[in-house]
C-alpha cells in the first residue's frame, strides 16, 4: 500500500486523528507525513481542523457539526461531561464535578466549551442551573458511529492536562 493510502485509511478509522497520532500509526517520519498530509490537503483528499496547540484529521465531506462532535468526544473531560449527561439527563455543576471527578475549574473550563460548540444548554430549574446535551440522539449517532476510534489515547488525555492549565 502506498503512503497516500496509508494516511488517507488511519484518518478514515480514526477521524479526528492527531499529527503525532498518524506518525505513530503509519510509522512515517514527520517530514514524510508533513509533506503527504499537505498534498492530500491541498487537494480536498482530507479535511484538517487547525486549533491553537493541535491539528486535527478529518475524512472529506465530514459535516461541520460532526467535527465539532468528534473533536469534543476525542478529549477526556469534555467526553466525560458529555457521557455523564447522556447517563443521567440533566445535571448541575457540583454533580458534574463529582461524576468527571475533575477539578471545578477544569469542569467550568470545558463545560464552557461544549456550551460554546452548541453541545450543551444550560436551564434554571428549581433556582438551581442545570446542564443537558441539547441533541441526545444526534451525540449517540456520533458515538455509535465512531466509537470504537473515539476510544482516546494516554496522548489525547495528557493533551487534555496541559489544555486545562
Amino acid at each position: 500500500m502506498d503512503r497516500v493510502m496509508q494516511i488517507i485509511k488511519v484518518i478514515e478509522k480514526n477521524p479526528g486523528i492527531k499529527f503525532r497520532e498518524i506518525m505513530r500509526e503509519t510509522g512515517m517520519k514527520n517530514g514524510v507525513l508533513e509533506y503527504y498530509a499537505a498534498k492530500l490537503e491541498k487537494g480536498g483528499v482530507v479535511k484538517v481542523d487547525r486549533s491553537p496547540g493541535q491539528t486535527r484529521f478529518y475524512p472529506p465531506g465530514l459535516p461541520d457539526e460532526e467535527v465539532i462532535l468528534i473533536k469534543n468526544l476525542r478529549q477526556e473531560t469534555p467526553k466525560q461531561i458529555l457521557s455523564a449527561l447522556l447517563e443521567n439527563g440533566t445535571l448541575s455543576f457540583s454533580e458534574l464535578v463529582e461524576k468527571t471527578q475533575k477539578s471545578p475549574a477544569t469542569v467550568s473550563l470545558y463545560l464552557s466549551q461544549v456550551k460554546r460548540d452548541d453541545l450543551v444548554e444550560s436551564k434554571t430549574i428549581d433556582f438551581k442551573k442545570k446542564y443537558n446535551v441539547k441533541d441526545q440522539e444526534r451525540l449517540r449517532k456520533i458515538i455509535d458511529k465512531y466509537h470504537p476510534s473515539l476510544i482516546e489515547s494516554s496522548a489525547d488525555r495528557l493533551a487534555d492536562t496541559f489544555s486545562s492549565l
